[in-house]
């Protein structure tokens, strides 16, 4: 039995998002798949393909883990310590998802299982590669059980283990890896949008060397003035709108805005920049999609928007960064 979660791109609305501002979500073609099978020995095995992690626990050593965990994520909501500090290693949030969700639930395993989680979506770069990974794991648990539980019930479980990562969740990555297609999440509001028909590419300009979490405890000082937060929410309403009424022009324009503000709360690179202004010079339009980074070079994912991928493979080239097409995905998780 298998599980894939979609992985997404943020439109418009990161960073702000955490402040109560909207945000335009859409799921992509990149999965998290978690695959359950039947394990002779009363045991969990977990197997992180792309983490080259292979372990086996006792339900007993990952609730201790689990434990711990918490305990430094209540050292970080005290001020004590860094969001860095809760995770020393990227296997543990899969530990800590399965521990939390058969605990909370009080789920009994009547034997051991063998779990195995395998990516396409680049860790690290802003796609929701965490939230997809908790939801694919928690779903296949729930679904190999023939658990029958609601969504909301998956979600809170989910958005407790992804605080461990990111600090304080939005929950926008867990929403759009549930739900699939293109959604605009506001507060409690959330609401479908149609799929952008504009040829949409990403870009990935290599794992930042700060995390999601990092880079939102950084830029918190720049949202105590409420203006800066109302500029990137009517940059998300004027999106919005446009997608909506398929206005592509202006939501290029918004696209570019949208990177403008970026680029001032410091997540944007020097180097990304510089590849984004030569894409504004062929007439398109770019924007990181994710926490972008407040050091080093790479930023994780950029979304382009422009009518000639041939001059954007050259260019992505030249700056020695991956290039591909995307598509949006429909269906949010699934068990096939």
């Amino acid at each position: 039995m298998k599980v894939h979660a979609p992985g997404k791109l943020i439109l418009s609305g990161e960073h702000a998002v955490v402040y109560g501002q909207p945000a335009l979500v859409m799921a992509v073609n990149r999965y998290a798949t978690a695959t359950i099978t039947r394990e002779l020995m009363p045991q969990i095995l977990l197997d992180l393909a792309d983490l080259a992690h292979h372990s086996h626990f006792s339900v007993a050593a990952l609730r201790e883990l689990k434990d711990r965990i918490k305990q430094k994520y209540l050292r970080f909501v005290r001020g004590e310590s860094r969001i860095r500090d809760v995770l020393h290693k990227p296997f543990e949030l899969t530990q800590f998802a399965i521990s939390l969700f058969t605990e909370s639930l009080s789920v009994s395993l009547p034997h051991g299982v063998n779990i195995r989680v395998q990516s396409d979506i680049p860790i690290g770069c802003g796609m929701g590669s965490s939230a997809a990974t908790i939801l694919s794991v928690m779903h296949a648990i729930s679904t190999y059980l023939q658990m029958n539980l609601s969504v909301d019930t998956l979600y809170q479980l989910a958005l407790e283990a992804e605080n461990m990562q990111h600090g304080h969740a939005s929950g926008s990555d867990l929403r759009i890896a549930q739900q699939g297609g293109c959604l605009y999440l506001y507060q409690q509001r959330i609401e479908p949008r149609p799929i952008p028909s504009l040829p949409m590419y990403l870009i990935n300009t290599g794992t930042p060397e700060t995390t999601t979490g990092q880079c939102v405890e950084k830029v918190s000082t720049h949202f105590q003035s409420a203006s800066l937060g109302e500029e990137f929410g009517a940059v998300t309403k004027t999106m919005d709108a446009a997608l909506q009424h398929q206005e592509w022009k202006t939501m290029q324009e918004a696209i570019r805005t949208n990177h403008q503000l970026l680029t001032r709360i410091g997540v944007v690179p020097e180097k990304v920049q510089q590849f984004i202004s030569q894409i504004e010079a062929l007439g398109g339009a770019a924007k990181v999609c994710g926490a972008g980074a407040i050091e080093g070079d790479n930023a994780g994912a950029v979304l382009v928007i422009c009518e000639d991928p041939d001059l954007l493979s050259q260019l992505s080239q030249r700056f020695g960064y991956q290039f591909t097409t995307i598509s949006a995905e429909t269906r949010g998780v699934y068990a096939v």
